[in-house]
């Protein structure tokens, strides 16, 4: 895992970067003299378009973000589909090789479940060597079957093989899409900026009262919100394998 699967962590340290950069542009501000009224107005628009530009990046990547969570939810649901399909096909073939093919297959329905369900890291890495073994071995007996006996009936078994392990490298490739660490960088760094001019162009009665702590509490709640939905394994918010915990059901 990386700092990103860790929301809470992101919002903390945003939280806590956010307000030293309010009080740093308020220290800044005392250095100089009392701004004129027509500076506190420049000031106050070049806040507000800065504002303006990091709610459109929140909101930008926070499409992101719920775009993949979808990604992945419609993922899992056609893995269970394509091990259901498949489960049943494999009756099509020799009696020993669907009794084979049956047990690695839900063998493998496990496997799929503990990928959803775990959330350490070296566990992670053992559930995908199991899984990679049981692929091999599922395709080596429908591969085997088709040899032995290459019928259309045989050949619609093997295609459905073919579905069950590509929906697994589908999930694989949109557990690993997520938001680029340049966007992350971008999206901290005008947070920064908003909150040094927030500080830099606030009256002193704002400056010395608990406001300040406002618009730092707002932006990094909402960093780590990004960040929880972007994350397939950290966070509270995660993909719940209901599909494949209803086939798992079906199947014992």
């Amino acid at each position: 895992m990386n700092l990103m699967d860790y929301p809470i962590f992101i919002s903390a340290f945003c939280l806590l970067a956010f307000w030293l950069s309010a009080h740093a542009g308020a220290l800044l501000r005392k250095r100089r003299i009392k701004l004129d009224e027509a500076e506190h107005e420049d000031l106050t628009v070049i806040l507000g378009a800065t504002l303006t530009l990091l709610g459109l990046i929140i909101g930008f990547s926070f499409s992101m973000a719920t775009s993949r969570y979808d990604q992945r939810k419609n993922y899992e649901e056609a893995e269970a589909n394509a091990i259901g399909t498949e489960y049943v096909r494999a009756a099509l073939l020799a009696p020993a090789d669907a009794a084979r093919s049956r047990t690695l297959l839900k063998s493998y329905l496990d496997q799929r479940i503990l990928f959803y369900t775990t959330r350490n890291a070296g566990t992670l890495a053992q559930i995908n060597t199991s899984t990679a073994q049981l692929q091999d071995d599922l395709w080596s007996t429908v591969a085997a079957s088709g040899v032995r006996n290459p019928t259309p009936v045989t050949a619609l078994v093997l295609s459905g093989m073919n579905d069950v392990l590509n929906s697994q490298g589908y999930t694989q490739s949109a557990w690993w899409n997520r938001i680029p660490i340049a966007a992350w960088a971008l999206l901290i760094a005008i947070g920064i900026s908003c909150n040094i001019l927030f500080g830099y162009n606030a009256r002193k009665s704002v400056s010395a009262g608990r406001r300040f702590l406002l618009l730092p509490l707002i932006i990094s709640v909402s960093f780590g919100l990004i960040a929880d939905l972007d994350s397939p394994n950290g966070g509270v918010i995660h993909v719940r394998p209901q599909n494949l915990i209803s086939l798992s059901t079906l199947m014992k």
